[in-house]
């Protein structure tokens, strides 16, 4: 078999409206850096990775701050009105690059503290995957669907649910083939998985590490740089 090309597509178009800022979240600073840079140098140090695209507002002067921006290996192109018109806008950009079977890392900019154990493994589990799959963690909440009135109706199972993470990772033509296909059919994938499911194909569940949280809110940066210190002492221990 041929060896496979491993792309990553990190979307930063949205303008993160429910972080309640006029600065985007993924230009916030998160202690000497901002997100972006933390996001894109934890890919950066994948070496498998061919090409970083990302989907954005390529005029913002906030790229100029972000040093892994220029990194020869990252592509600044621009992106959609929403997430996954951006992804879309990122896997046609390597349309002429990338073949079917190669693989796709999809990665929420908003998720700075993601590990290369953990990316790497992602890799690892899915290399013979026919489909792909997304880094995924348990439920440890107990949960309650409600009505529209806000009453509870039910508790289901939580064992039969996990907290879907980004990177997801995906065959190239089967994930463009997905999200069109959507698309076309007036539906809005929440993320890369969802579009796999809408074909009728399996995704694989890869368990992740608990604090590669994605950045909302304003408090969730406090947690953020609390998990990269706890990081670094790990590195260093």
């Amino acid at each position: 078999m041929t060896a496979v090309n491993y792309w990553a597509i990190v979307p930063a178009a949205g303008s993160g409206q429910r972080f309640g800022a006029e600065v985007a979240k993924q230009f916030q600073r998160l202690g000497d850096h901002l997100i972006a840079q933390h996001s894109l140098s934890r890919l950066l140090n994948i070496s498998c990775i061919t090409k970083i695209i990302v989907p954005s507002d390529m005029t913002s002067p906030y790229w100029q701050q972000i040093p892994a921006a220029a990194d020869t290996r990252v592509e600044l192109v621009a992106g959609g009105v929403e997430r996954v018109h951006s992804v879309l806008q990122g896997l046609l950009a390597i349309g002429d690059r990338a073949d079917s079977d190669d693989w796709v890392l999809v990665h929420d900019m908003a998720r700075p503290c993601i590990t290369s154990g953990d990316i790497n493994k992602l890799i690892g589990e899915l290399a013979d995957h026919a489909v792909g799959g997304i880094l995924a963690t348990s439920v440890t909440d107990t949960l309650k669907t409600v009505n529209a009135g806000n009453h509870i109706q039910a508790t289901p199972d939580r064992s039969l649910y996990r907290a879907a993470q980004t990177p997801q990772m995906f065959r190239y033509g089967l994930l463009i083939k997905a999200l069109e296909t959507m698309l076309s059919d007036g539906q809005m994938p929440t993320d890369e998985a969802s579009a796999i499911e809408y074909l009728g194909e399996q995704a694989k569940v890869v368990e992740g590490r608990r604090d590669n949280i994605k950045i909302t809110h304003r408090e969730d940066l406090i947690i953020a740089a609390a998990i990269m210190n706890q990081q670094e002492a790990e590195q260093c221990g």
